[in-house]
């Protein structure tokens, strides 16, 4: 190359221009235009995109790459394409340009810039390429040089600050650290849909790789530092900042109004208008610094620096002089230290590296290690290390780095697996040993490690561009977008399941008469492909309408929540009104839903809903709309519609006793049953209409808001009650709450009929029929294995029903029978039924029984002692609740005087009230109406739901006080006195003579007549 003045300033064009104004196609046609050519551009990824462009047009076997990282040299290569830090030296070509000749000025490669524009040259023509900026630089030290201005093809524009969200598509986000650049790609993502990036530390595959998801559409956005300044041509409309200082290597500084403007000037490509602002936070430019940018009107470059490019190896120390050596030239300024020389002056330091750097060959072998780049960018001294261990190795006996610590260096780079951060050390440390394997004197075999770290370099780019892609781009939206700027209508589908895609990606679902759209797809463009799904949409919509119009009663269900549901989707719900078997009803449809298709669908739901509240809820739905009900009757039926069919008796017990013959009539002809402790419609407990019943009892009192209960099993006759479900509710669904347990309604009927002969049968020595199993003959009853049965629970929780039900527990422990009565009670039933009574006479007492009567008294004495030790037994033995106790004549004379004058049916099972004041349970206010006289065990026949009597056989003996239903005039009969059952021995001398009790009298019979003769005497 020529460095002589004369040839400085011979055929010398500096083309000088803002951004977008075509200097690197302009040079690229004019080399092309000579048989030889060369190109110095600022970055290996440019270099790569002006070889392709070459080797199309002059074929691959004529164009060169040289880079610090790849070099293609074909054998009779004509043109030559290159970094400016890896531009031959030993090459003479006709042309010769220099691209971003404005970076003389930069503080860490400025001095290679510098360089070029004053030594290299070609022997026809020279373009010097940059920006106006650099006119005053280039006058004063190429005297003579031509100028050629060219005006930017597009407007640029300044559009001030917005947000990201509302950044428009095609736009550049510039930040300036690898962390900022990732946090505003990832909210891009959730946001817009994904963006591409660019930072410097990428390797040119992948940056390549990200530039071309920009470039070709799948992405609308990218995120990058201000590399992208740096010659990308890019199709930008717009370029934001999101900061306006940066680190330079060693300050934080702000951006000068020529950085800004290079970087906002890849907005606009060609003939298109650009625009620029800033964005997440940055300050917005002042108006001065606007009106630079959009006028291209910065600053001029005044100083450039420089570096000493005639070393002198002779010694470290000459070389050291060397590069301290100053600028004799206007405008230059000798370079800050950059990392060649810092790693020179660290292994200098180094007294076994200076000792072999002893001849001007190794000093010249050192400052060429010296320029491997510090890809890593770990430390300086991190750095310095590995250009000891490659000097020394260089240095050695063979000269060359040895294969297996080179091979086992490329191996430590060899996988493809982890993070992004982790993939791009990676690619750090293989472009280091990338760019030693190209250099050729340094391996046995270059171009085997060439191809090695090249393939192991591209696999690694690539896993961090598909890193990149799947955290910053989401797939779907991307090829959304494409699809809308490639088509004019996008081409939308609905599955079977109801799943909607355009363009064969999911965008939400259709359930019911409701489109959701995919939260993944909010964005800007969600309203484009909302649109396009609402398409289908619309059109399903309508179908979906006529299908329910058409439907028949089962297709359709309703949830406890209210819901009505079609083919498993929820379509409608029920809404609270002032009847609770007319609910409301409301649609869930989407807004796209046509106002007729709406009416159609709510008219048939309506249809529906009334059918079956009719169907599964008829009495009580007869019951309400009857019009021959008249007064107290009229009323328990409008409380049983707000009840949803049951009462507790109780709560209208004076409603319910005033009610006259006919009008229980009336309302049991809808089926309704006057229940022991409830009011209700058996038909009503079959699940289905328990299950409605219980889900309009929770619409009518919004207790579903709070979530839905859980409610008996179907089939279950009782369960354990929940503290959280409300008594009412329960009672709507079927189930008495009984203390611990909710019994239905029906069972706890039956268990009244189970009490109620056990309550009513009187033991009496004239009875001679076997009692029923429970029953204890005084008005008590025990607890029974059948009425455990059916309430399906343990004796302990049917104590707690029992209580509930206003019954108390007596614990009366068990006595040993007499002998006599022992014998008795182990005879056969057919036996006792048909013995015959002892004569007056037969109970007369010998002259010798009182002497056995002693005996056995004695003997019963004497068997006492014997059985105290044993372990005293108990009976529990259920009673009605009373506060005071009544027997014999008075309890019957009141009873009789509480019944007169009430009508038979009104006797039987009134309401249970525990709480109350001498409260006695319903089933034991039936047992007491019975007839004790009667001697078969039967009870008084009751009136039951039907409203039929039971006949009476047998003539009933008169109760004093008592009367027949509905006669207000006493009997004609002869008053009896009330029957006492006792268990008293008889007063009277009819006593069997096997009886104790005649043994006992005869003994004080003939103690009296001794006592007499003693005292007569």
């Amino acid at each position: 190359m020529i460095s002589d003045l004369e040839a400085r300033i011979r055929n010398v064009t500096a083309v000088l221009g803002p951004t977008n104004t075509g200097k690197t196609h302009l040079a690229i046609e004019r080399m092309l235009g000579h048989n030889s050519g060369m190109i110095g551009l600022p970055l290996r990824l440019l270099a790569r995109e002006v070889y392709d462009k070459i080797k199309t047009r002059a074929g691959v076997e004529n164009v060169a790459l040289i880079t610090g990282e790849e070099k293609i040299k074909p054998e009779r290569a004509r043109y030559w394409v290159s970094t400016v830090e890896a531009m031959p030296r030993d090459i003479d070509v006709d042309f010769l340009a220099i691209d971003e000749i404005q970076l003389c000025g930069d503080p860490e490669r400025g001095h290679v810039f510098t360089d070029r524009l004053l030594h290299a040259r070609g022997r026809s023509e020279t373009l010097l390429l940059g920006a106006q900026t650099m006119r005053d630089a280039i006058s004063d030290l190429i005297p003579g040089a031509n100028f050629i201005s060219r005006p930017r093809l597009s407007k640029l524009t300044y559009t001030g600050e917005k947000k990201i969200t509302r950044l428009p598509a095609r736009s550049a986000i510039i930040a300036f650290s690898a962390q900022d650049v990732y946090a505003l790609a990832e909210l891009i993502r959730r946001q817009r849909g994904g963006a591409a990036v660019v930072l410097g530390a990428l390797s040119p595959r992948t940056r390549n790789a990200q530039v071309a998801l920009y470039q070709s559409g799948d992405v609308e956005f990218i995120v990058a530092t201000d590399a992208i300044g740096m010659g990308l041509n890019l199709d930008i409309d717009h370029v934001a900042f999101s900061a306006l200082r940066k680190f330079d290597g060693q300050n934080h500084r702000n951006l000068t109004p020529g950085e800004i403007g290079q970087i906002a000037g890849r907005a606009g490509r060609h003939m298109n208008d650009g625009t620029f602002g800033v964005t997440g936070g940055a300050e917005p430019l002042d108006a001065d610094t606007v009106e630079r940018l959009e006028t291209h009107s910065f600053d001029s470059v005044r100083t450039l620096q420089w570096r000493n490019r005639d070393l002198d190896f002779r010694s470290l120390a000459a070389l050291h002089e060397s590069l301290r050596q100053l600028p004799r030239e206007q405008r230059l300024a000798r370079a800050r230290t950059a990392d060649d020389v810092a790693a020179l002056e660290a292994l200098s330091a180094d007294r076994e590296i200076s000792g072999i750097a002893s001849t001007s060959q190794n000093v010249a072998l050192l400052w060429d290690v010296c320029q491997v780049p510090d890809y890593r960018k770990i430390s300086s001294q991190s750095h310095a290390e590995l250009i000891s261990n490659l000097y020394r190795h260089l240095t050695g006996s063979t000269h060359r780095i040895p294969e297996d610590w080179f091979a086992k260096q490329v191996a430590l780079a060899d996988r493809t697996d982890g993070d992004i951060d982790t993939l791009a050390t990676r690619i750090s440390h293989i472009r280091t040993w990338t760019f030693v394997a190209n250099r050729p004197d340094w391996l046995n075999d270059p171009v085997h490690w060439q191809e090695r770290t090249r393939a192991i370099e591209d696999s690694l780019s690539d896993a961090l561009h598909e890193c990149l892609t799947q955290r910053f781009v989401d797939r779907r939206t991307s090829a959304l977008m494409k699809g809308m700027r490639d088509k004019d209508e996008l081409a939308a589908d609905i599955a079977e399941d109801g799943s909607i895609t355009v363009e064969s990606h999911f965008v939400g679902r259709l359930k019911g008469f409701c489109f959701t759209l995919d939260a993944a797809g909010d964005g800007i463009h969600e309203r484009a492909t909302r649109q396009a799904a609402m398409q289908v949409v619309t059109r399903e919509l309508g179908m979906r309408a006529r299908r329910v119009a058409a439907g028949q009663n089962d297709a359709f269900k309703l949830t406890r929540a209210g819901a009505i549901v079609w083919r498993d989707d929820e379509i409608a719900k029920l809404e609270r009104s002032e009847d609770p078997l007319q609910p409301g009803l409301s649609l869930l449809a989407d807004e796209s839903m046509s106002e007729a298709d709406r009416e159609k669908v709510q008219a048939r739901l309506k249809t529906w809903l009334d059918d079956m509240i009719g169907e599964k809820l008829k009495p009580l739905v007869d019951m309400s709309k009857a019009g021959d009900l008249q007064g107290l009757a009229r009323g328990i039926a409008f409380q049983l519609k707000e009840n949803l069919g049951a009462l507790k008796r109780e709560t209208v017990a004076d409603d319910v006793n005033a009610l006259d013959q006919a009008a229980r009539a009336e309302l049991r002809k809808y089926g309704l049953r006057f229940g022991a402790f409830n009011i209700f419609f058996p038909i009503m407990l079959k699940p289905a209409a328990a299950d409605l019943a219980a889900t309009l009892w929770l619409l009518k009192n919004g207790s579903a808001a709070n979530g839905i209960p859980q409610l008996p099993r179907p089939g279950l006759t009782s369960v354990a009650t929940d503290p959280t479900v409300p008594e009412a509710l329960y009672r709507a669904h079927g189930f008495h709450v009984c203390g611990p347990r909710a019994v239905r309604l029906d069972i706890l009927e039956r268990l009244a009929d189970l009490i109620r002969p056990l309550l009513a049968w009187r033991s009496s020595p004239e009875r001679a029929d076997t009692p029923p199993k429970g029953s204890t003959g005084d008005g008590g009853f025990k607890a029974t294995d059948d009425m455990m049965s059916i309430l399906g629970c343990s004796s302990g929780e049917l104590g707690e029903v029992l209580k509930s039900l206003g019954f108390r527990l007596e614990r009366r422990p068990i006595r040993p029978a007499p002998a006599a009565n022992s014998d008795a009670e182990a005879q056969p039933a057919e036996e006792a039924g048909t013995a015959v009574a002892a004569s007056p006479a037969s109970t007369e007492t010998p002259a010798s029984e009182p002497e056995t009567s002693e005996a056995a008294a004695s003997g019963e004495a004497s068997a006492a002692p014997e059985s105290e030790p044993e372990t005293e037994k108990f009976e529990e033995i259920w009673r009605p609740r009373r506060h005071h106790r009544r027997e014999g004549a008075h309890r019957d004379h009141r009873e009789a005087r509480h019944r007169r004058g009430k009508p038979r049916h009104d006797r039987g099972m009134p309401a249970s009230t525990p709480a109350a004041e001498a409260s006695v349970p319903p089933v034991a206010a039936e047992a007491n109406d019975a007839k004790p006289d009667q001697q078969s065990g039967r009870l008084r026949n009751e009136r039951h739901d039907g409203g039929k009597p039971r006949r009476d056989h047998e003539k009933r003996p008169n109760r004093q006080g008592d009367h027949r239903h509905g006669e207000g005039r006493r009997r004609d009969e002869p008053r009896r006195s009330p029957q006492i059952v006792t268990a008293a021995p008889p007063q009277s001398g009819s006593a069997e003579s096997s009886s104790p009790f005649a043994a006992l009298a005869a003994l004080k019979a003939q103690m009296e007549k001794r006592s007499e003769g003693s005292g007569s005497t």
